[in-house]
């Protein structure tokens, strides 16, 4: 067995891990629900079982991250594959650090799926191990990338323990904006879950469509479908015969197949969010309701503001001061308003917001929740349709 095969085996267990953990810290709150001795003591068995084995499957997860970066040369960031497992690491990593400083159990139920979903989602990209491409050739690639990752996942721990904090005090009895914007947010979690059972069912069937394009170099290029093509490459060309032919042509800074992708995940996503809600007859928010009724708000108000404390200095050194100190070498320019350079400076400015309005206007409890949220969202929209969709310097990623 080569690093690379041993590598992929890692990732496999720390999904197990994880996986399995999440049910322990599902019975910790469960347990903990019951105000009894016993069902105390069975809690914090629980609990400990939870943490440990999340511990291992971190550790697993990190050995893969280390193993693939022995067998390629260089640091497993630089592709969506690589990049994506290294954002579910460190969102474990943020989570196991947040663990221990609080022993906020709950907070776990939330951050493992997240990252389950996370690797999924990874997973249905081309995980082979390719040379870097010149630009990507340098040491400030591997401490833009990892710091700005690492960023972002301490900051999406502020969101996880919002979202304990709305499920638990949105009242989904009597129609809200807070329930419904509560409801939009499992709906697009329900779109992850369709995303990787969109690529896993064609994957499956081992579809393929090919297709020649002209590039927005104005040159011949050629591409292929492992979906069918609902948008098409600038003036494509159908090799296959016998596919599908896209429904609409779109201009070269789109990349229509992967904006088919995203759109085959909000299809399927769509149907089995509304498959869900016909089987438990009440909205996906209101299933795990009853997980939270025992958090402590002030406890998940507090993980929230720590969380983005720590993450917006460490994001703002990956994500920006790193980022153009890379750009500066690979292109000869700190700043091109690239999509990707100005999406990151829109996080950064929203982070300095959230933190403008906690400290001066008071924004703490549910407003802060809702702020981490959007947060979230903002990052999650540049992992997916800026990375994905719209073309630019960041698109070899």
């Amino acid at each position: 067995m080569n690093l690379l095969s041993l590598s992929g085996n890692l990732l496999f267990v720390a999904f197990i891990a994880y996986l399995i953990a999440t049910f322990f810290f599902g019975g910790a709150v469960k347990n903990s629900h019951d105000k009894t001795e016993a069902a105390s003591r069975h809690a914090d068995r629980w609990g400990k079982l939870a943490i440990s084995i999340t511990i291992i499957g971190f550790i697993s997860h990190l050995s893969y991250f280390i193993t693939r970066w022995v067998y390629t040369g260089h640091a497993p960031v630089s592709n969506m594959f690589e990049f994506t497992t290294a954002f579910g690491m460190f969102i474990v990593l943020a989570f196991i650090v947040m663990y221990f400083m609080y022993r906020a159990t709950v907070i776990g139920l939330v951050a493992l799926p997240i990252a389950i979903l996370i690797i999924g989602y990874a997973a249905m990209f081309p995980t082979d191990a390719s040379p870097l491409v010149p630009s990507l050739q340098s040491n400030w690639l591997t401490i833009h990338v990892i710091t700005a990752a690492l960023g972002q996942a301490v900051l999406s721990i502020s969101a996880l323990a919002g979202l304990v904090y709305l499920l638990k005090v949105v009242k989904l009895d009597k129609p809200s904006k807070d329930r419904f914007f509560l409801e939009a947010v499992m709906f697009f979690l329900v779109v992850v879950i369709g995303f990787v059972i969109a690529s896993t069912t064609f994957s499956a069937m081992g579809y393929e469509a090919e297709f020649t394009y002209i590039n927005k170099e104005e040159q011949q290029a050629q591409i292929k479908y492992d979906m069918p093509p609902i948008f098409g490459m600038n003036q494509y060309q159908q090799l296959t015969e016998g596919t599908m032919k896209p429904l609409i042509e779109t201009p070269p800074l789109i990349n229509a197949k992967k904006l088919t992708t995203v759109t085959w995940a909000l299809l399927i996503g769509s149907v089995l969010y509304v498959l869900i809600r016909l089987i438990a007859r009440r909205r996906v928010s209101a299933i795990f309701q009853p997980l939270v009724k025992r958090a402590n708000l002030d406890l998940m108000d507090e993980i929230g503001y720590r969380s983005v404390l720590i993450g917006f200095p460490i994001f703002s050194l990956g994500a920006l001061v790193f980022a153009m100190i890379w750009a500066q070498e690979a292109w000869g320019r700190f700043w091109g308003w690239d999509p990707k350079e100005v999406w990151a400076l829109i996080t950064w400015l929203f982070y300095a917001a959230f933190l403008h309005l906690r400290l001066s206007k008071g924004w703490e409890g549910k407003k802060s929740a809702w702020l981490a949220i959007v947060g979230f969202a903002i990052m999650i929209f540049n992992l997916v349709v800026i990375n994905l969709i719209i073309a630019g310097l960041h698109s070899y990623a």
